[in-house]
C-alpha cells in the first residue's frame, strides 16, 4: 500500500484505510471479533495472506494492537488503539450512506445498526459504540494480564 501520495487529509486517511479490507477489520472488531481466525470467518472471505498484512499495516499505523493470553501465548488477542476507535464515526456514516443511496438487502447484523441508527440520535449512536468498545478492551487487556 503507498503511503502519502500527497498532502490531503482524506488522501492521507485513504492511504491507511482506503483498501478493500481495512474498515471491515474495524468493522469486525467493533463487533466483538478478536482472533485471525474470527476474522477469517467473516462473510466476506478475506484470504489469510490480505489479512494478516491489513492486520500488520492497522498495526504499524497505531489503530490496533495485540496480546495474547497468559493460558494461550500462541493466539493474538486485538484490539483498537484510540486511534483505531475514533473511526467509527466513519464506519456510522458509510452505513448510513449505503442505506441511503444503495438499494439492496442488507444482512441481520446491518438491519439492526441501521435500525438503531434511525432510532437514535448520532452523537448518541458513536458515543455509546465508542463506550461500549473501550470497555471491552479494558476486559481484554484485564483477560491478557
Amino acid at each position: 500500500m503507498k503511503l502519502n501520495r500527497s498532502n490531503c487529509p482524506l488522501a492521507s486517511a485513504l492511504d491507511i484505510v482506503g483498501d478493500k479490507w481495512s474498515l471491515l477489520v474495524i468493522r469486525d472488531l467493533f463487533l466483538g471479533k478478536k482472533t485471525f481466525t474470527e476474522f477469517l470467518k467473516s462473510p466476506e472471505k478475506i484470504a489469510t495472506n490480505i489479512l494478516a498484512n491489513r492486520l500488520e499495516t492497522l498495526s504499524k499505523k497505531g489503530l490496533l494492537k495485540f496480546t495474547k493470553l497468559p493460558n494461550d501465548q500462541k493466539t493474538k488477542i486485538y484490539y483498537l488503539t484510540d486511534k483505531g476507535i475514533d473511526l467509527y464515526p466513519v464506519i456510522y456514516e458509510m452505513i448510513n450512506w449505503s442505506s441511503r443511496n444503495i438499494k439492496k438487502e442488507f444482512g441481520p447484523i446491518a438491519k439492526d445498526l441501521i435500525n438503531r441508527f434511525e432510532n437514535t440520535q448520532q452523537e448518541i449512536v458513536i458515543a455509546d459504540a465508542q463506550s461500549a468498545y473501550r470497555s471491552e478492551r479494558l476486559d481484554i487487556l484485564a483477560q491478557s494480564s
